[in-house]
């Protein structure tokens, strides 16, 4: 009986930004379908080592983006800095409240067809933060102004970022 021994080690040196746009993509249309518009996720490779960082909505949605993370092949470390948003009821219902305030709005409506393209909505303790990044001028004080409206909104912080501003 003879047997194959398989010491080939496999390296990959794929460069930062191919592996950032790669690690990017997948985080993007990750759990879609579960609150994704709920989750801002920032992501950073300096020598095929990943930082991920951020606010979430839940414990799921940051071990996901980890695990992406972990089996994307040429990530030789991982930094995980994801915060995950304290657990409450009237923050999740001001989420779904301001997340059809600015869906509802016909301007903005586009912004909720596509997961590659959403506005991000952070609430913590009633505190709201946008993210993400608008076609035009136009809709960044729009979504503002959407997010302000809402009964139980204490404060918002528009991060928001114009397509042609980048």
């Amino acid at each position: 009986m003879e047997g194959v021994r398989n010491h080939v080690q496999v390296q990959s040196n794929v460069p930062d930004d191919q592996l950032r746009e790669r690690l990017a993509d997948k985080i993007r249309y990750d759990r879609v379908g579960f609150g994704i518009a709920f989750n801002a996720i920032a992501l950073d490779v300096k020598d095929r080592v990943v930082t991920l960082g951020g606010t979430v909505r839940d414990y799921p949605s940051r071990d996901s983006a980890v695990a992406i993370a972990e089996t994307t092949p040429g990530v030789k470390d991982i930094r995980d800095n994801i915060e995950v948003a304290p657990t409450s009821t009237f923050d999740d219902d001001l989420r779904v409240k301001l997340h059809r305030a600015i869906c509802g709005q016909s301007s903005l409506r586009r912004y909720e067809l596509d997961p590659q393209k959403p506005i991000r909505i952070v609430v913590e303790n009633g505190k709201v933060t946008l993210y993400g990044v608008v076609d035009n001028a136009m809709d960044k004080p729009i979504a503002g102004v959407q997010a302000s409206g809402g009964p139980g909104v204490f404060s918002v912080d528009n991060k928001l970022v114009v397509a042609s501003q980048k």
